[in-house]
Parts: structure tokens; sequence; C-alpha cells
């Protein structure tokens, strides 16, 4: 890479930024956060950025807002010393499931979030498995999408070795993900039915349409958040006849008691990525976390060198 790039990091999640830098063979920018007072933020870059193509490594992590005005910060401190270019690598992006109007008089954050953005200075966005990927089309400067299924189908192809396998969809609007997932591993794929009987309850899974009777069944999902999809899903499976079930998630947000439950439930081994930093008291023994660090520093390196990105969208 040329000598003009330059990658910073927000307080998210230092580890990964350092990973992605250890990839592009770079030192990490140096910056610092200051907190005044009446719990101002201030960001002040200690690099110079002039002319430089510059990317900010910022996660939506707790404390979510916080992380959110703090990239903003950032972005705006670097076009304000004339950075050539400003990329905004989101590993997990915020607001994504706020995407549309569902419910009288409420806001669609996710598109707030990208007019912010957008008037901080950032010129591009990187981010990965967005909830709902027409996000991209709240921006008016580029998005790159990257996903995490053929990583969790390295992982899954190596479980499956040898058994008779099955991907499962959580329900019928991720049956097209699960698809592509079972193509890419060449397996049968079922289809959870989940059904809502009233507005202020959650819905449940009821039916289980394909065969997983003697099969490994592996679970993938955007996110893992309470966990309760999942652990609906490791329950009709088992009674269904699965010898193993195994989840897979690209976004590790682990709220409430979700490790606990999950280490505790029918589930036999839980995979995520790295995109959201998970706290020692949030590990548990069924937990696998794969890093995604390669992936964005290809993309970054791509980026930079004005080659295509979209060799790096397709499960192979």
């Amino acid at each position: 890479m040329r000598n003009d790039t330059l990658v910073f990091s927000g307080r998210s999640h230092p580890q990964l930024a350092t990973s992605i830098c250890a990839e592009l063979g770079v030192s990490l920018g140096r910056s610092e956060v200051i907190r005044f007072s009446n719990e101002n933020l201030m960001v002040q870059v200690h690099e110079n950025v002039r002319e430089a193509d510059v990317f900010v490594v910022q996660t939506s992590s707790s404390p979510v807002n916080e992380h959110l005005m703090e990239l903003l910060i950032f972005i705006d401190a670097l076009k304000r010393a004339s950075a050539r270019r400003v990329t905004a690598v989101m590993p997990y992006f915020p607001y994504a499931r706020s995407d549309k109007k569902d419910k009288p008089r409420i806001s669609i954050t996710a598109r707030l979030v990208a007019d912010l953005l957008e008037a901080a200075g950032a010129d591009r966005v990187l981010t990965m498995d967005l909830h709902s990927p027409q996000i991209q089309g709240f921006f008016k400067i580029p998005v790159d999408h990257l996903q995490s299924m053929p990583l969790l189908a390295d992982f899954m192809r190596r479980e499956a070795a040898g058994n008779d396998a099955v991907v499962v969809a959580t329900d019928a609007g991720g049956a097209k993900d699960a698809g592509k997932l079972a193509s890419l591993l060449n397996l049968d794929l079922a289809i959870i039915d989940k059904r809502r009987y009233a507005d202020d309850e959650s819905a449940r899974a009821e039916n289980l349409i394909g065969d997983v009777r003697g099969r490994t069944a592996f679970v993938a999902d955007d996110e893992i958040a309470s966990g309760g999809t999942l652990l609906q899903a490791a329950d009709i499976l088992r009674r269904s006849g699965a010898t193993r079930v195994i989840a897979g998630a690209t976004h590790a947000v682990f709220t409430g008691s979700a490790s606990k439950n999950m280490q505790a439930s029918l589930l036999d081994k839980i995979v995520v990525t790295d995109t959201i930093p998970i706290p020692d008291a949030k590990q548990f023994d069924k937990l696998s976390v794969l890093t995604v660090a390669p992936l964005f520093a290809a993309a970054i390196r791509c980026i930079h060198d004005g080659r295509s990105v979209s060799a790096l969208f397709e499960t192979r």
C-alpha cells in the first residue's frame, strides 16, 4: 500500500483495528479522545493527515450512542485537517434494525445515521452484514457491504465433515440467506415456521419444514442479541430429531443473560465473528470467535488502490 494510507481506531474496538493494521502491514494512527467534565468529547489526531487516504474503525458496541458521536467527531476532525478521503469502517452498523417506519410517529434511525455520517464528512462507508441490505440506499456516498458467510461456511464445512448435515433458516424471512449458505455447502435447507398471535407477544417457533432427523443442523443469522431465536430453534430441532445443533452469526451483541442462556441451552456450538468486542464476562465454553480482520484489510487495500471490492462480496 502507498504510504499515504492511515488507519485510526475509535474506542469501540481497538483490538480489531490493531488486527486490521497487522494484516495491512501498517501502524495504527495516533489519536486521542478527551472527555471533558461536562461529558463533551474531543478527538485530537496526532498524525499529519493532509491529502491522506484515511480509514477510521469504529463499530457499534456499548455505549452505542457515545461511540457513534465519537465517530462523527473523528470524521469532522480529519476533514478539517485536510484528509483527502475518509472512510468510516463500521463492522457492525448502528441502528440497522430501525430501517423502516413500521409504527406511527417513529424515526427511521438508520437513515438518520446515514445523514449524520455524510454531514460529518465521510466519503465512504465500509460495513458488514447489514440487518437490512437496503440501508445502502440511504447513502449518497459509496457503501461497501462485506459478507461473513464465507468465514461461517468454512467453519461449518469442517463441522459437517463425515456428518449428514442440513442448513436451517430461523424463519421464512431468513430463507434466502440460509439458502445461499446451503448452496455454498451443498446441503439441504429446512425452514422453521414461526407464528405471532398478538402484537405484544414474541414470535414462537411452531413447525419445521424439512427433515433434520439424525442430522447435524446448522442455524445461521446476522446477529445474536438475546439469543431467544436460537434457543427456540435448538428446541424444535432437537424435538425433531437433530443430533447436533450448531449456530452461526456475524454480530455477537449478547444482551442481558444471552451468554449464560446459550451455554445452558441445547445448542452444541455457537460461532460468531469479532465485529463486536466480546468481553470476558460474555465468553463461554460453547463459543468460537472468527476474526474478520483479513476481510476488512483486503477491502481497505482494494479501496485504497482503486480496485474492485466486489470479489470480496462473493461467497466462494
